[in-house]
């Protein structure tokens, strides 16, 4: 990495007691620098560890880009079908409405084609029996007319 200087790794100090200072005063101290030193060795720890797994992450997330090539595609078409689906769901409602309509409009179109049907069968009987009455009448005034002469 640029920019980065190399630092040597930290190394770890070791206290060892004396026998001598076992004893007398002075224990107190130690035993502190002793746990700090514990709890210094302690977070290194930690530290490194979690480098470690930060590290691997990465390491997955390499793998799994070059494991499948594909992913970011398939990604990318997913999000598609997802938009395409939110833009299908009202058009669907649309459909259902619009067919519903188209069926009850039909409805009343067939119910008035067989109203009309009807109503050209009344008029047909009506005109035709209007025509042999006129014929009848005719006829009379014909044999009227006849018997006159």
């Amino acid at each position: 990495m640029q920019g980065e200087v190399d630092q040597p790794p930290m190394q770890m100090v070791l206290r060892v007691k004396h026998p001598s200072s076992l004893g007398g005063g002075g224990g107190g101290e130690e035993e502190a620098g002793e746990a700090s030193s514990r709890s210094a060795l302690s977070v290194f720890k930690a530290k490194e560890e979690q480098i470690e797994r930060k590290k691997m992450e990465v390491r997955e997330k390499e793998l799994e880009g070059m494991a499948d090539p594909a992913r970011k595609e398939v990604e990318v078409i997913r999000k598609r079908i997802d938009v395409v689906n939110r833009q299908l769901k009202p058009l669907g409602k649309t459909c259902v409405k619009k067919e519903k309509e188209y069926k009850e409009i039909l409805e009343a179109y067939n119910e008035k084609n067989k109203e009309k049907a009807l109503l050209v069968n009344r008029l047909i009987e009506l005109v035709s029996e209007s025509e042999r009455m006129r014929m009848k009448k005719l006829e009379e005034l014909n044999k009227t007319v006849d018997s006159l002469y």
